[in-house]
């Protein structure tokens, strides 16, 4: 096989093998689908929002009250996920889990210079993770006066159920996508490969690139059109001749 390829030639080895290249791309796909459907588990997700504010004596708040608001907000995402909240919020819901497990789902942010925490849990039940997340923030809520001996905490936006909630994972499209993009690849791999291992002689460069030798003629492949159409003009031929 001649290693210098041009494009056309591509193009042709493609189009020669492309019940193979679509035969890989079907096999990726339905791998994907039976993964997604059958060993990967679908994990749910829910958030709420949780304002942090300062008690001012006036309804005015200044850029010193704001700045120590940022500074606890900190503290509060450490407190949030720590045993004396979570041991409550275990035994309000009768999770039956450990603090542990349930810290593992939880997670806690907030944006530079906000003062809104947001509160995400991740569970393999819609209905649970909203569950979790709502009373994970009342909790905190209500402990906070204890520990903190502050009143500086509201929520601002509580988790919602939902009827026809969507899985965060796996994201199915998106593993389609990579199966049929990670099939095309494999496929024309292995037709590039198969042709490049294929040492038949096919063609006149074929022989012209092993022998090392130019081409001096060809003899074409004659249809049995063609014959048919000689073989009618020398009857014609010969049957002028027997005349002369």
């Amino acid at each position: 096989m001649n290693e210098n390829i041009n494009l056309q030639e591509l193009f042709a080895i493609i189009k020669k093998k492309k019940w193979l290249i679509i035969g890989v791309v079907s096999i990726a796909i339905l791998f994907t689908a039976m993964v997604n459907h059958f060993l990967l588990t679908p994990i749910y997700q829910a958030s709420t929002q949780i304002l942090v504010t300062q008690q001012q004596a006036e309804s005015e708040l200044d850029s010193l009250a704001i700045q120590t608001d940022l500074q606890l907000i900190n503290t509060y995402n450490v407190i949030i996920k720590s045993p004396v909240i979570l041991s409550d919020v275990v035994e309000s819901l009768d999770l039956g889990i450990k603090p542990s497990d349930l810290y593992s789902q939880l997670i806690v942010s907030s944006e530079q210079n906000s003062q809104v925490m947001n509160l995400t849990v991740q569970d393999l039940e819609p209905h649970k993770a909203v569950d979790i997340a709502n009373t994970t923030a009342q909790v905190f809520q209500r402990k906070i006066v204890d520990l903190m001996q502050v009143d500086n905490v509201h929520i601002l936006s509580p988790a919602m159920h939902s009827e026809n909630p969507s899985p965060i994972r796996p994201n199915k499209q998106l593993n389609m996508a990579i199966a049929i993009i990670i099939g095309l690849l494999v496929g024309v791999g292995i037709s590039f490969l198969l042709e490049y291992l294929d040492t038949t002689v096919k063609t006149e460069y074929d022989i012209e690139e092993l022998l090392n030798l130019p081409i001096l003629g060809l003899v074409s492949t004659i249809s049995d059109k063609e014959v048919a159409v000689v073989d009618t003009a020398k009857k014609g031929f010969d049957a002028h001749v027997k005349e002369v």
